[in-house]
């Protein structure tokens, strides 16, 4: 190995440096995700609408189609490390498990712990605290997979919780972690903060960086260093490292798979962009992507800089930044029609800030747009269903499938004339 290709002394962090720059490892698929903190505040609020629902004694006594089941099918859409996260909360009806859907002392147990986490500051003492109490109240089946939905409330003091990151954690420092008790959960974090407060210039004060490499050890795609002083093993293990970087054949198509879902999203956003100035309108683009390469240059060029003031003043401002495409109307400032790209990410997350931008702005009856691909119509339309959404009847949210954008978005901008146009080639969803 040449002296350029140096491994540093510390094996963990020779590690974390090889891990960083891997493409196919979760800090490039998933921690660098534009997408990743876009579903902070729409899980967040789901969240909140759980407790809501709990406290008022509305939320039934089943998993399918309440709150819960929305919000956590959001998290686990969130790729590598949340896929089966909501196996913890699917009702085992042979078991009675988790008991939360059939126990009403257990349930109200439940949104409170969820309430105090939402409500708090995010100190280590508060978020441990709850965890305490919620310990406390022994609900059968309902474990540290909880933490799951704290990391999305304070992704600086909880981090996630899987098979995959405790035999990562185990792997790595040769600690015997458990997977199912609270207690287990809670003596691995404090591992964690030590591991992450050592490494801090390779990972991030946010834990999901931390625990994406512990899920990669823990999944196979690395081998943790050796713990003993045999040089020979060590000499072996870096050599194996070595050959994760080299491995340029899976990691380019992993890579190759984000960047298409990636440009076909900012394409779509770019269609949209054009046709709204085509006609006439402002246009502002989500505040993540707009420099995102569109053309031969940026997405958002020729648009808003800073949004308008009455919208950079409203309570929902920081969801409707994150909103994938605005129009607007030049002379008073107010949005004329919003879009949300739901390429391959939870559709949820983009009716929840459509519901931001209509609810917090007075904006029902305006011209609120989910664009997809034409498969995913079924998706949108059973997501529309769920009760967390009742209220889309009511501010008219269409949906315009790609095929239809791709073949008539030229003679809209040619000769389209308002929404008359855009709104003919959408389809109602309820």
């Amino acid at each position: 190995m040449s002296d350029s290709n140096a491994l540093p002394s510390d094996p963990i962090r020779s590690l974390l440096t090889r891990w960083r720059g891997d493409l196919s490892g979760t800090y490039q698929t998933w921690f660098l995700w534009d997408e990743r903190l876009k579903n902070f505040r729409s899980i967040r609020r789901g969240i909140s609408a759980v407790f809501a629902e709990i406290e008022a004694d509305t939320f039934g006594n089943v998993y399918k189609g309440s709150s819960l089941e929305t919000v956590v099918k959001s998290v686990a859409e969130q790729r590598q490390i949340f896929r089966g996260a909501d196996h913890a909360f699917l009702w085992k009806p042979k078991l009675r498990i988790p008991d939360i859907y059939e126990n009403r002392a257990n349930q109200i147990a439940f949104g409170r712990f969820l309430q105090t986490c939402v409500c708090c500051s995010g100190e280590d003492g508060q978020v441990v605290d709850a965890i305490h109490t919620l310990d406390r109240a022994a609900i059968k089946g309902l474990g540290p997979a909880a933490a799951n939905l704290l990391y999305f409330l304070h992704p600086t003091v909880a981090p996630p919780f899987n098979t995959a990151i405790v035999n990562g954690y185990n792997a790595l420092t040769g600690s015997k972690v458990k997977l199912g008790r609270w207690e287990e959960y809670l003596a691995m974090r404090r591992g964690i903060l030590m591991l992450n407060e050592r490494y801090r210039n390779l990972l991030s004060n946010d834990l999901g960086a931390i625990t994406g490499a512990l899920y990669d050890v823990g999944s196979g795609l690395y081998a943790a260093p050796p713990r003993d002083s045999d040089e020979a093993a060590l000499a072996a293990w870096r050599q194996d490292l070595a050959q994760v970087r080299d491995d340029a054949g899976r990691a380019q198509r992993t890579v190759q798979a984000a960047q298409d879902d990636d440009r076909t999203h900012a394409e779509i956003q770019g269609w949209l962009r054009d046709l709204g100035i085509a006609m006439g309108y402002n246009v502002w683009i989500a505040s993540n992507d707009r420099n995102r390469h569109c053309g031969d240059g940026r997405l958002a060029d020729g648009c808003l800089e800073r949004l308008p003031a009455a919208l950079e003043c409203a309570p929902a401002a920081d969801a409707i930044r994150l909103i994938d495409v605005l129009w607007i109307e030049p002379v008073v400032g107010e949005v004329v029609a919003a879009f949300e790209v739901e390429h391959t990410t939870s559709i949820y997350s983009g009716i929840v800030r459509m519901l931001d931008l209509a609810l917090g702005l007075g904006q029902a009856g305006r011209s609120l747009f989910l664009v997809a691909p034409d498969a995913r119509e079924r998706d949108v339309r059973e997501q529309l269903k769920r009760p967390a959404f009742s209220r889309v009847a009511d501010l008219d949210v269409r949906y315009i499938a790609y095929s239809e954008l791709s073949k008539n978005r030229e003679a809209i901008a040619r000769f389209g004339n308002g929404l008359k146009a855009i709104e003919a080639i959408a389809r109602r969803l309820t």
